[in-house]
């Protein structure tokens, strides 16, 4: 007889793949509960859609992080834009938005094409590299500082701590102190930066990136606080930086893994955004997003009481058959409208395009550059996290064009 399913996302063994496991959730239990941990987690396309868009039900407000040093008030410390719902989120989304434009996010482009291009030239030299150490894990720091004001100096320090910040040790339920030490170093360095700039004769307001923009940001005589506008920086540089450097090491990976996916972007650039969005539905760079539930919900034969906490599981729903035909299978030529690896909703991350273009841009430089690559997947090590998948270390060796 098969032992029921179990599912923890603080366990190692299925940090490594969680996608069997995945599987047998959908199959039998689509409404799962974990006595130990006490939280439930829905794993189909359909509820983890519908959940995201239901922001009344399932509530953002305890923050999106099972631990529990992370939930709660401490949420909207660190993570505020997303530790809300309406109408707070809607006026922290306005006036955010205010300074963190599509047509700023666009205008980004050639910095990204040139400092892109800075990394992998200095990359290529060599041969063989660490793809995450020497590229993936820079280039989205450098972008995301430049886009904040972070000055290059320090850019570093921050990449550290924000690596710190996700690292989890087997089985530890809850933040670990070299974490929380991270995050208070992130959060004193913003609020430093932020006090630094309203010091200024001018507010902050004449550097023309995104924390000026912030700090200027007024709709209808209603502005950020400053503890708004530092737990804003802290999400970017958090969030911003480490989801773009796993989804460019993973459709790297991914891409080695399926060769013949892998040829079709190698020679044809036109295919790279969809190898951007088949790396996010495959392998979600977030795979697990945590919700309150603020009135009881049945669904599956199951009720989850009010005030439960319950997880999506966004790597999941991007692998459900029901909506992605043979889901298991790496291929360049599906439809991906569907997937939800940016969530949905109110909800919908306002960095996904960013994300998009930098690994648009970042794929597009390697493969103009780089005419075939293996990895060295013996030496290859993944990040230890409850939430984020991808690697923290990937050998590669390439031959240049």
């Amino acid at each position: 007889m098969t032992a029921p399913v179990t599912f923890s996302p603080y366990d190692y063994q299925i940090q490594d793949d969680p996608y069997p496991v995945y599987a047998r959730l959908r199959a039998e239990a689509p409404l799962y509960r974990n006595e130990e941990l006490n939280f439930w987690a829905l794993s189909r396309h359909e509820d983890v859609a519908a959940a995201f868009r239901d922001y009344t039900q399932f509530s953002s407000t305890n923050g999106v992080s099972l631990d529990p040093s992370a939930s709660g008030p401490r949420a909207r410390r660190t993570m505020s834009f997303l530790a809300m719902d309406p109408p707070r989120h809607t006026r922290m989304r306005r006036l955010v938005s205010a300074g963190f434009t599509p047509r700023r996010v666009a205008g980004l482009e050639q910095r990204i094409r040139e400092l892109a291009r800075k990394h992998l030239a200095a990359c290529l030299t060599q041969g063989t590299f660490d793809f995450v150490g020497e590229f993936s894990g820079l280039l989205p720091m450098d972008v995301v500082s430049e886009l904040v004001g972070v000055h290059e100096a320090d850019r570093a320090q921050l990449r550290g701590w924000a690596d710190t910040l996700l690292d989890r040790e087997d089985g530890l339920v809850g933040v670990p102190r070299a974490a929380a030490e991270a995050a208070l170093n992130l959060i004193v360095y913003f609020v430093e930066m932020v006090a630094q700039r309203r010091a200024r004769p001018d507010g902050g307001q004449g550097d023309g990136d995104v924390t000026s923009a912030l700090l200027a940001a007024e709709i209808d005589g209603d502005k950020l606080s400053d503890d708004e506008i530092v737990g804003f920086l802290f999400l970017m540089i958090v969030a911003g930086n480490e989801t773009t450097t796993k989804l460019l090491a993973n459709a790297i990976y991914w891409g080695w893994r399926n060769p013949a996916q892998l040829a079709k972007p190698m020679s044809d650039p036109a295919f790279i955004p969809r190898w951007v969005e088949e790396t996010l539905r495959y392998d979600s760079t977030t795979q697990v997003i945590a919700r309150t539930v603020t009135r009881d919900f049945t669904a599956h034969g199951r009720t989850v009481e009010a005030g439960q906490r319950i997880v999506l599981l966004i790597g999941s729903a991007n692998r459900d058959p029901a909506v992605f035909c043979d889901p298991d299978r790496y291929d360049l030529d599906r439809d991906t409208s569907q997937l939800i690896s940016f969530g949905s909703g109110r909800h919908y991350c306002l960095g996904a395009n960013l994300a998009r273009l930098e690994a648009t841009v970042a794929l597009t430089e390697f493969v103009g550059r780089v005419s075939r690559y293996d990895v060295d997947e013996a030496k290859a090590e993944r990040v230890h996290s409850a939430n984020v998948r991808g690697f923290t270390r990937l050998p590669v060796t390439v031959e240049v064009r």
